[in-house]
């Protein structure tokens, strides 16, 4: 059997398997274990799980769970209730003025925490009925939710972006530099859709009024000091890392401790709030753990067996500009994001590009903003967009997985939109670097 045989009976195989429902770390696993035996016998064995075994041992692997149990406890204390509350005061009476809250205080969600199902679940607990009490337009108002909650794979400290590090082998904290600023545009061109939208009709986002203000914080003064709190974790974990004083795994435990400091200050600690939080990390954790796992596997065995070289001769053969190689990548990403999670297409589309897109010349530290942009854009596309799920678990019951899908279109275009700048115009990611 060919290579290029193979090829095709290994991805016929994991999507055959995707049908039945198993989770995508066996199915990775299993076929990697399947063309390991079939393809070289037991004795390539040591060399597959040679390459599980680094991919484990990696110190950065430990930012992870830091910042996963960081997003846990921040989502069961009251931090983040108050920054919405707060910046409701300074909402105002501006048409679709708690959607562009919304929008912003994702933006602070998602540096403080970078994991994005936690954003969703609590922007829909939080944003989402208050925006339908208000009469928002309910499209408007599931949009925000899902667009703003999907800021967690941009803004750092993303899990996305360290996972990408670790498979690129570049520096997280420049990643995390590169992507501030497409981060920044994405969530202005939310705020400049939502107040196109209201501006142009009132009552898609009805400004508030005397009647419809109800908010615990009297004066800005109050707001003021209930958004130092949360400013002040996300300074502790970006400043650190900004400034040199930390390395990301140093910056994610000191995080960890700001955010355990502040809910014991506010009262709210218990253990039944960390047993909750460190479970939620575990399940967490052991899926990408898992799924990491068998994606090396088998990324392993399809090296061993001639597989890089096979798909960079044949995109590297192709008579075409270097640019245009990149938007296949990004297209082969966009369609795997309708299947898989963003997990799964890095462990296993980013080991066969990266090598392609360093050889082209392009700057990994660009393509990693680009994966990022990638997998917001999945994040939200049907049918298997994480963004519904985490959604619909939490919205009211007249609310369907339809009207989701429907709603995020206008915003997944943004998405496209920004995509579509960055690879025109590199130095909106890299300028800083």
């Amino acid at each position: 059997m060919d290579i290029g045989t193979a090829t095709i009976l290994m991805i016929a195989a994991i999507f055959g398997l995707l049908v039945t429902g198993l989770p995508l770390a066996f199915i990775t696993g299993l076929v990697a274990m399947v063309f390991t035996f079939g393809w070289f016998g037991e004795t390539a064995l040591p060399l597959v799980t040679s390459r599980v075994f680094s991919f484990i041992t990696e110190y950065s692997l430990v930012a992870v769970p830091m910042f996963v149990l960081m997003a846990s406890l921040l989502d069961r204390s009251g931090i983040a209730k108050d920054l919405f509350n707060a910046m409701r005061v300074f909402a105002g009476r501006l048409p679709g003025g708690v959607a562009v809250q919304t929008i912003v205080v994702a933006f602070f969600l998602a540096a403080l925490s970078g994991i994005i199902g936690g954003e969703i679940v609590l922007l829909g607990i939080l944003a989402l009925p208050q925006m339908l009490r208000l009469g928002y337009d309910k499209r408007l108002s599931i949009g925000v939710v899902c667009a703003g909650g999907a800021l967690g794979t941009m803004m750092p400290p993303s899990i996305v972006l360290i996972i990408y590090g670790l498979i690129a082998s570049v520096s997280i904290a420049e990643l995390f530099t590169a992507a501030i600023t497409p981060a920044v545009i994405l969530m202005g061109s939310y705020i400049a859709y939502v107040l196109v939208r209201c501006l142009k009709n009132p009552a898609m986002g009805p400004p508030l009024t005397a009647e419809t203000q109800d908010n615990p914080f009297a004066s800005k003064f109050e707001a003021i000091k209930a958004i130092l709190l949360p400013a002040m974790i996300a300074f502790l974990v970006l400043g650190t890392i900004y400034g040199g004083i930390a390395s990301v795994t140093e910056a994610a435990a000191m995080g960890v401790f700001g955010v355990m400091l502040a809910i014991v200050l506010r009262g709210e600690f218990s253990v039944a709030m960390l047993h909750h939080s460190l479970g939620q990390t575990l399940f967490t954790c052991g899926m990408i753990i898992w799924i990491g796992i068998g994606a090396a596997a088998l990324v392993g065995v399809y090296n061993l067996m001639g597989g890089n070289r096979f798909v960079s001769g044949m995109i590297l053969g192709l008579d075409v500009a270097p640019i245009v190689i990149i938007l296949v990548m990004m297209a082969i990403m966009l369609v795997l994001g309708l299947f898989l999670d963003w997990i799964g297409i890095a462990m296993l589309a980013l080991p066969i590009f990266l090598p392609i897109v360093t050889e082209l010349g392009f700057d990994p530290i660009w393509f990693g903003i680009l994966f990022a942009v990638n997998m917001q854009v999945s994040f939200l596309s049907p049918p298997f967009g994480p963004a519904a799920f985490y959604l619909k678990s939490v919205a009211p019951p007249e609310i369907s997985l339809k009207d989701i899908y429907v709603s995020v279109l206008p915003f997944m275009a943004i998405q496209l939109l920004v995509l579509a700048a960055l690879l025109t115009w590199p130095q909106l990611a890299i300028w800083p670097l």
